[in-house]
């Protein structure tokens, strides 16, 4: 099974599509503050895909047959079968087979799949970047049938990062990884799609 981690926000859902949920939902009468997200009707409850970076999306899933996992924080507001049918209303010809499992540091060491704090380089500056490293290894290892995979996302995961001082090797990271940074152009960025490719074929 070949399987896309997928982010949405800095990789298909970009910089000019941030805030169109607000719009729709002023058309829609607005979100009173006692209501929680998962109750706003789904059709208003994101912003919407850049239609360029669906279609790239697109080619690509049709070019591997790979399936997508969700590792956005989205997953928190929408069930499974939810997010799916977004994804179609968006356009995305194939719907999402799984969440990654949101981080749970207590559990997971507890578990002895994340290290203590004197044992792993842990960082506030990088949290996000590293409990979501973590996510995906763990949805590797639950399924060993995946024999390609990538990740996409914003947040900067790769094993190689580039520092005032240079090009470094973090202690951890993604092999698998294509960053698109935040405020750019996302999946449709020149040459992205073919990093991509790369890992699925």
């Amino acid at each position: 099974m070949k399987v896309i981690f997928l982010d949405n926000d800095g990789v298909i859902c970009l910089a000019n599509n941030w805030g169109s949920r607000i719009k729709k939902q002023k058309e829609w009468g607005g979100m009173k503050l006692s209501m929680r997200g998962r109750e706003i009707p789904l059709e208003y409850r994101f912003d919407n895909f850049d239609e360029k970076a669906v279609e790239v999306l697109n080619e690509i899933l049709e070019e591997t047959d790979a399936e997508i996992v969700v590792s956005s924080d989205w997953r928190l507001y929408a069930t499974l079968e939810e997010l799916g049918d977004y994804y179609e209303s968006q356009g995305i010809i194939k719907r999402p087979i799984g969440f990654t499992e949101v981080f749970h540091f207590t559990n997971w060491r507890d578990e002895g799949f994340v290290p203590d704090h004197e044992d792993f380089p842990w960082s506030r500056m990088e949290d996000r970047e590293q409990e979501r490293y973590f996510e995906i290894m763990r949805y590797l290892g639950n399924y060993p049938s995946i024999t390609h995979w990538v990740a996409i996302d914003d947040l900067n995961m790769g094993i190689n990062i580039n520092t005032s001082w240079g090009r470094t090797d973090r202690d951890w990271g993604l092999s698998n990884f294509v960053w698109t940074p935040r405020d750019w152009e996302g999946i449709k960025q020149s040459g992205v799609k073919e990093k991509i490719l790369k890992y699925l074929t």
